[in-house]
This record gives structure tokens, C-alpha cells and sequence, in this order.
């Protein structure tokens, strides 16, 4: 018999991408002899769990299966089926009636995650939802404006002393999140990020009822955002001392000809108990092939109760495979935490090797040489799917991109899902990874700091965006934001440059923040800008935006058709052959991102 983990399932190919924790059914199919279920899972009912260790590695088990969803309404905060006049947050462990374990919730719909439920929707005939997809989604539809998720789910008796932690990918948006009728938290962006400790309030040995409503009668953009739990959901469990969450940060500087690389790695250690505990950080480096290249052990470190404390280390690595559009080499950074003698922790963190610059004169450099951006801005839906992409739709849509001849993709106007980025890593397309807010606020910052510690790793992301054609970007006010929130990325991450998009007030505003200037549409005008602004780097963010029907070879008013021929765009954009000439005549211009991929 085997204990048939997530990862088990998809080396063996019976799972697709995205596939959850081995689930009762297809345990007992993988292995009729009588399957074991990992650490933490239950077979079926009544059967026995497998209690985990406290001192055992970590486990992160996706639990995207068997939930329920019914729409709500805006007016009703308290749910459907009885919910009264509220009042459930008069005492802790009374939030919502979904969340007793004897609601009946048989009725509510079967789902999977990732799910949005506005795709589902029909479509209505109103100019206000023109940037939504004509789906009645907003304050005007306040009946299909709540999603509420409910699931059901074991946890072994074991796992007290553990530390359990719920994590969501992205929620969109406004969600509220209630365990066992305690409320965790809420999170406003629909695409941030987040993560609830449940230890304190998991019912351990029995079944525990998860509970999230989903408000999304506010939007972040205008375009379709979709409406639901549209990324994965995982539950981690940890000894108390462990590998904080986004702990790892790993950096590299490639000697003179590539012969070494040092690969600097910072680890961040929790100590989530009573005591003060010493621990010992070893880091090892794993190639494509599995071979172990480089390891190394620190001295014995104290961190005190509820704290956390940090340990740096530097490993060489000879003749290193540089990571690129072309050679997408990646590493994997194994961190095993040793406390009081014990291997308590070990958490994995998959990196590239290489150098990146921006030159004022010579554009982008890739491992020191100069590459052209050939990007695409583009937005996360996926016709037919919506908002809620299956993990192997993301690699679709890259390798796809790549085939086009683009080297580069904007994340286009959020953090992207994980997955997406990971298809970036390991199939070679550089990133401009952005945020939504435009905020120094601590909402904003919050948002800011979750994308910048999730994704600081990643080889394939280049820069860092914090701002899109905002309206106060030329104006002191925007830089006093800029300014704020660049000092927090460089403080997280000093390896990689800032940019904004910009499509008015080159020179003012948030310029005077960020490391590259970046111009939306208005090609011509970066000319001025360089002229003026010599030593500033300068890209295209989002350039084109040329409009055209596919198989139309005439202008047709009366059908609202525009021909294939490149020859219409807006008033404000400019057509492919105008820009993409204007940008290959200059070689201090970075490249740029197409509107869109």
C-alpha cells in the first residue's frame, strides 16, 4: 500500500493539473487492496484518520472538492434558510447558521473550486454591465451578488499541537470566512492572497465546517472580474516551529562568465509556541535532475516564544544553468528546520538563476545580454471558463503566447494566480508582475507586501508594477503614494526595478518613485521623455491596442464589424505596425506589452 498524496497522484498521471488531495473514491481505486490515506485525511466515514506526528514535516493538502453554493442576497448578510434578524456576532461561535454542524445544506448546489459563479449567469441586455460582460453583477443585481461556499471536512485527533492554517489563493472578492461559527476574518481583494491560523478554533477528531461569503457587489476593474472561491483553497499544517508563510527569500550573483553563482537565502523561522526553542536552518540545493548541487548547515539560532526569528546563509553553485525565456532552468531551495534535535519543518522553494538589468541606453538585459520585451498584456478570464481557469488552462494560454513569438506577459491589472506563474517559470515568459491598489494605505500596503513575499522568488517576474493610468499619476499626491509603496518593495525585494503605467504626466507625479518609465499607448511621446529623462529606463506597458474582427475584410458600420487589417484603433492607441516600428528603431527602448494577448 502507498499514502497517495496530491503529488503522488499527479507523478503518476492519473490526475490532471490541479487535481486535489487524493479523495476517498479514487483512493480505493488506485488501490483496491485497501489505500492509505495521507496524513490527516479520512478515508471515508467512520473510518479510522491517520494521525499525524506533531514533529512531522509539513503538509499542505488542497481542499478545492465537495463544497456547497448557494446564491444569496445583498440585503440578507446573515444567509438564507432562517437566518432571522442576525446575530451572530453577539457570541464567538455562533457566525451564521451555515456554519452549525447540523445545517442542512443538502439542497445547496455541488461544486468544485475554482468556481465563478457569474459565468453561470445569463446575460443581460444593459450598457451599465458593458465592462462586466452584460452579467448581472453589481449593486443594481443585489440577487446574484452574494456567493456563499460552505464544506465539510475531518481532521484527525493528531493534529492538535500542530499549527493549521486555511490559505486562499484568491477569493473575488469581500470574503468573510468562518470556521465552526468563529469568524477567521475578512479580505477585500478579490485577488490578493490570504491566509487564517484555525488552530485555536479546529475541531480535532471530528468534523469541522468551513463557511466563506462572498460579497461582490463592489468591483476592482472594468473588466469581467467574475464573482466567487476562482482560485484554490489548501489547508497547511506545521509543527510550531517552522518555515514562517512566504519565509524564503532567494537571491544570486553570477561570478564573470558564469563559471559560479552565490546564491544568497534568507529564512524567516516562527516559534507559534510557549517556549523559546533553538533551532538550526539547513538549506540544500536540488537540480532538474534531482541531484543534490550545494548544501550547507547554520549555527544554532534562539527564537523566542510567538516570534520569529531569521537566518542567512550562502551556498556556491559551479557552472550554474542560467534560467531564461529559452532555458528555463529552475532549482529547488529545500529548507529542512531542526528544533531541539528534531527535523520539524521542511519546506521547498523553487528558484532560477540569473541576472537582470534595465539600461537607460541598451533596453533590457537578460544574463547580460540585451532582449527584447515582446509581451502581451492580458487579463485572467478565459472565454467559457471565466474567471475560475484550470491549473492546465494557464499553461494553455502561455505555451500558446510563446508560439506567437511573445517573450513577456503583463499580469493585467492584479497578482495573478500561482499557477500561472508557475507556467511562466517553468516554460520561459518573463512577468511584469502588478498590483491593483494604488494605495499607501494599510489595506493597500497589506495587498502590496502578500504579492511581493508570494512572488519574490519567481524567475520568471522581472519587475514590479504598482500603478496603472491612475488618475492622480502626474500630480504630487501620486508620488507621495508612489513613494511609499516603492519603499515597501524595495525593502522586500531590492533585486528587482519598479515601474508604473503611465499614460499622461511622464516626468511628474509617480515618476519620480519608480526605476522605469513606463508609457501606455502615445508611442511618440518617449522620445521627449528621453530626451529630457536620459539616465531613466523606458518600456512600453501597454502599446497597440489595434481593433479588428477575425475573417472581416471591410468596415461595415450597420454590423459593427472593423476589418483584419490593421488599420483601426482608437484615438488614444495606434495601430500594430505604428508602435512596433516606433519601438524597433530605438534601441534604449526596452520593448513593450501589447494590448492584448
Amino acid at each position: 500500500m502507498r499514502d497517495w498524496t496530491r503529488r503522488n497522484v499527479l507523478k503518476s498521471g492519473l490526475a490532471a493539473a490541479g487535481a486535489s488531495i487524493v479523495t476517498p473514491a479514487l483512493a480505493r481505486a488506485l488501490d483496491t487492496a485497501g489505500a492509505v490515506a495521507a496524513p490527516g485525511e479520512t478515508l471515508d466515514a467512520g473510518a479510522a484518520t491517520v494521525p499525524a506526528p506533531v514533529a512531522s514535516p509539513r503538509e499542505r493538502l488542497l481542499l478545492d472538492f465537495d463544497w456547497r453554493f448557494l446564491l444569496g442576497h445583498a440585503a440578507d448578510a446573515g444567509a438564507p434558510a432562517g437566518a432571522g434578524n442576525g446575530g451572530g456576532f453577539a457570541k464567538a461561535g455562533d457566525l451564521f447558521p451555515p456554519s452549525n454542524a447540523k445545517f442542512d445544506a443538502s439542497a445547496w448546489t455541488a461544486v468544485n473550486l475554482p468556481h465563478d459563479w457569474v459565468v453561470d449567469l445569463p446575460f443581460v441586455n444593459d450598457k451599465e454591465l458593458t465592462s462586466w460582460g452584460f452579467k448581472p453583477v453589481g449593486r443594481a443585481y443585489p440577487a446574484t451578488s452574494i456567493g456563499w461556499y460552505r464544506k465539510v471536512f475531518p481532521l484527525p485527533a493528531g493534529d492538535a499541537g500542530r499549527r493549521l492554517a486555511l490559505e486562499f489563493d484568491g477569493v473575488f472578492r469581500d470574503a468573510t470566512v468562518v470556521l465552526n461559527g468563529h469568524l477567521l476574518g475578512r479580505n477585500l481583494s478579490g485577488y490578493a492572497p490570504f491566509r487564517f491560523d484555525v488552530s485555536d478554533v479546529a475541531n480535532y477528531g471530528g468534523d469541522n465546517v468551513l463557511v466563506v461569503r462572498v460579497d461582490a457587489t463592489e468591483h476592482e476593474g472594468w473588466f469581467y472580474e467574475g464573482a466567487g472561491i476562482y482560485r484554490h483553497v489548501w489547508l497547511t499544517k506545521t509543527s510550531p516551529v517552522h518555515v514562517a508563510p512566504w519565509g524564503t527569500f532567494v537571491t544570486s550573483a553570477v561570478a564573470a562568465g558564469g563559471a559560479s553563482a552565490t546564491v544568497t537565502v534568507a529564512t524567516e523561522v516562527a516559534n507559534e509556541s510557549d517556549a523559546a526553542t533553538s533551532y538550526v536552518v539547513a538549506s540544500s540545493i536540488v537540480d532538474a535532475a534531482g541531484k543534490t548541487i550545494a548544501t550547507t548547515r547554520a549555527m544554532a539560532r534562539r527564537v523566542e516564544p510567538w516570534s520569529t526569528g531569521e537566518t542567512r546563509q550562502q551556498l556556491r553553485v559551479a557552472a550554474p544553468a542560467l534560467w531564461s525565456p529559452d532555458t528555463p532552468h529552475l532549482y529547488t531551495l529545500v529548507t529542512t528546520i531542526e528544533a531541539n534535535g528534531v527535523a520539524v519543518d521542511r519546506y521547498e522553494t523553487p528558484f532560477g538563476i540569473r541576472t537582470i538589468a534595465f539600461d537607460a541606453e541598451r533596453g533590457f538585459l537578460l544574463n547580460g545580454e540585451r532582449v527584447e520585451i515582446k509581451g502581451t498584456c492580458n487579463h485572467q478570464d478565459h472565454a467559457g471558463v471565466g474567471a475560475a481557469l484550470p491549473d492546465r488552462l494557464q499553461y494553455f494560454r502561455v505555451e500558446q503566447l510563446k508560439d506567437m513569438g511573445s517573450n513577456a506577459y503583463r499580469a493585467s491589472h492584479n497578482p495573478p494566480t500561482p499557477e500561472l506563474l508557475e507556467a511562466c517559470d517553468r516554460l520561459g515568459m518573463l512577468v511584469l508582475d502588478e498590483t491593483r491598489l494604488f494605495s499607501s494605505s494599510e489595506e493597500g500596503l497589506s495587498q502590496l507586501e502578500r504579492l511581493i513575499r508570494r512572488d519574490r522568488n519567481r524567475p520568471s517576474v522581472i519587475a514590479w508594477s504598482i500603478a496603472n493610468e491612475e488618475p492622480t499619476q502626474g500630480t504630487e499626491r501620486g508620488a507621495r503614494i508612489a513613494r511609499v509603496m516603492s519603499r515597501l518593495v524595495r525593502r522586500l525585494d531590492p533585486t528587482r526595478p519598479i515601474t508604473a503605467a503611465m499614460d499622461q504626466g511622464w516626468g511628474t507625479g509617480i515618476t519620480s518613485a519608480v526605476d522605469i518609465q513606463g508609457f501606455n499607448y502615445r508611442a511618440p511621446q518617449t522620445d521627449a521623455f528621453h530626451q529630457s529623462h536620459p539616465k531613466i529606463p523606458v518600456w512600453g506597458t501597454e502599446m497597440g491596442s489595434t481593433v479588428s474582427t477575425r475573417g472581416i475584410y471591410a468596415n461595415d458600420k450597420t454590423q459593427g464589424y472593423v476589418s483584419a487589417y490593421d488599420v483601426n484603433a482608437p484615438w488614444w492607441a495606434s495601430t500594430a505596425e505604428a508602435w512596433w516600428t516606433h519601438f524597433a528603431a530605438r534601441r534604449w527602448l526596452a520593448g513593450a506589452f501589447v494590448w492584448t494577448g
